[in-house]
């Protein structure tokens, strides 16, 4: 893997090389695993002239959650009781080696650490290194979708479990625990996001978070979840209904909202529009009436943090590469009734390869628990 994460390395500093900048410093604890193999909590990347150097405020620990430092990078543990800020203390080390500039996450520093960079290099020049390595991460390496593929199996393996037990009388809140302990039992480092599970009324709402209301017979059961497996995050959102056959409503709704999604599904391929694919999976609602209360995107890339580019968005200009995971996930809810959502996470593939491949396999028919 350090021959990965040297080339990623590599692409980032040909980038601040044509843009006239001699270093760069990551700050954003996603981008600097993607490029260092692994965050320790509170580090830094500094990509300097001559060399790499990871600046950490304490000793990583092995193995941790935060992922495994490449062995190839130099790492500078600050001193105890320092109490200094690694991005400064690189600063420094790149003022006092002579680099005239330095491109920054200017998106994800503060404004008093960006002045405190500028106090303690005062002859650096502090250019924008805007989102280039957000932008370098869309497109994922067969090592990551691996990841991303595991992760998928998890969060199928954790929701199977929870349609085989029994439901009713149970709250939203017992339920999403119960799915996250699950979720780690089979082998996450833990949820990806906060696992949403939405009952009755509650039903298809994108925003809700579990509460203390309890399973009914005949409610629809709206579930959102997703595993975290070596840094790696995907999404599956599913909608069943609850101790009883469906009402014709739910059926009818069910069905809208299951073609709409497969609509989606079916144009990810390379060279489609994002929001050519937001258009496919937004029409049918909105042609059986749905417009108002629609989420203003039908769907997001996910990779190292769960919610990365592309947008999958009405106004998003841009289109789509092999190799990119994104979800699709349209759904619709009804004030006072419930409603539902279906997600999926995928890898965008050419059609001569298959086209989309489904890493979420969790079963779409609308079941009745």
């Amino acid at each position: 893997m350090s021959q990965v994460y040297a080339a990623r390395r590599a692409r980032l500093r040909d980038r601040c090389s044509a843009a006239g900048d001699a270093a760069a410093l990551i700050s954003r604890p996603a981008n600097v695993r993607y490029l260092a193999g692994g965050a320790p909590p509170g580090a830094v990347l500094l990509l300097g002239p001559d060399e790499d150097v990871l600046l950490c405020p304490r000793t990583p620990v092995p193995e941790s959650t935060a992922g495994h430092v490449d062995d190839e990078l130099r790492l500078t543990v600050l001193p105890a009781g320092h109490g200094g800020d690694p991005a400064v203390a690189a600063a420094g080390v790149l003022a006092r080696a002579g680099a005239d500039s330095l491109a920054v996450e200017e998106h994800h520093l503060t404004v008093a650490r960006h002045r405190a960079l500028g106090s303690a290099a005062p002859g650096l020049r502090l250019a924008d290194l805007g989102a280039a390595v957000e932008h370098q991460r869309i497109v994922k390496d067969e090592e990551e979708i691996a990841c991303l593929r595991i992760a998928a199996e998890i969060a199928d393996h954790a929701l199977g479990e929870l349609l085989e037990s029994i439901l009713v009388g149970r709250t939203e809140r017992h339920l999403a625990l119960e799915l996250e302990r699950r979720l780690v039992d089979h082998g996450a480092d833990g949820p990806a996001f906060p696992t949403a599970v939405a009952t009755g009324p509650h039903s298809g709402r994108p925003d809700h978070r579990p509460s203390d209301r309890r399973v009914e017979e005949g409610d629809f059961l709206s579930v959102t979840l997703g595993a975290d497996y070596r840094g790696y995050r995907c999404l599956i959102g599913r909608t069943f209904v609850i101790g009883t056959s469906p009402a014709d409503w739910q059926i009818d709704l069910y069905e809208l909202v299951f073609g709409a999604q497969r609509a989606g599904r079916e144009v990810l391929v390379p060279g489609k529009g994002y929001r050519d694919v937001d258009r496919a999976a937004r029409q049918p609602l909105e042609a059986a009436g749905h417009s108002e209360g629609l989420a203003p995107r039908t769907g997001h890339g996910v990779g190292l943090e769960i919610d990365e580019d592309p947008q999958i968005a009405p106004a998003t200009m841009g289109k789509l590469d092999a190799c990119v995971p994104v979800t699709v996930g349209p759904g619709v809810h009804l004030p006072g009734r419930g409603g539902v959502r279906i997600d999926d996470t995928l890898v965008v593939r050419p059609e001569a390869d298959g086209g989309p491949e489904l890493l979420t396999i969790t079963t779409k028919e609308l079941l009745a628990l």
